[in-house]
């Protein structure tokens, strides 16, 4: 008996083999379970509130008359709070993050006796950096965040 191999038997034999492969890797991937990738958290409502929380105060930054400056001088960084503000009733973080390697990453508490934060250049490394200031005023929080290239 010959078989006989036609286009028809070609196109069907290439979507068996197909669908085999597809079907194949989804059962693998529904399978192991290094593959799992959930996108919902434990705490969910936990982490809706942080980010609530997050977006209040970034509202409360952009509604401020005077805003946070941040000066890329030769020797430092100055970041100038809102003029009219008591200095001593600032207080919060600075954190300086650093997209390429974490272990340049830091943090500084804001503590102020002028109206301004001086970081020094020279412990900072060439190239990108993230800048977040969570700052507090009066009890009402506020966050800036800004991108600098050195």
């Amino acid at each position: 008996m010959k078989i006989k191999f036609n286009w028809g038997a070609g196109i069907v034999l290439a979507f068996l083999f197909f669908m085999g492969f597809i079907l194949y890797f989804v059962i693998k991937v529904q399978s192991d379970h290094k593959y799992d990738n959930e996108l919902v958290i434990d705490e969910y409502y936990k982490q809706e509130r942080i980010l609530q929380a997050q977006l209040d105060k970034e509202q409360n930054a952009a509604l401020l008359q005077d805003k946070v400056k941040i000066e890329n001088n030769q020797e430092e960084i100055k970041i100038l709070f809102p003029e009219g503000f008591d200095v001593k009733q600032i207080s919060g973080k600075v954190s300086l993050y650093r997209p390429s390697n974490q272990a340049l990453d830091f943090e500084m508490p804001i503590s102020l006796s002028q109206p301004y934060l001086l970081i020094p250049k020279s412990s900072l490394a060439g190239g990108r950096w993230d800048i977040t200031i969570d700052w507090e005023y009066q009890g009402k929080g506020y966050i800036n965040k800004e991108m600098l290239n050195l």
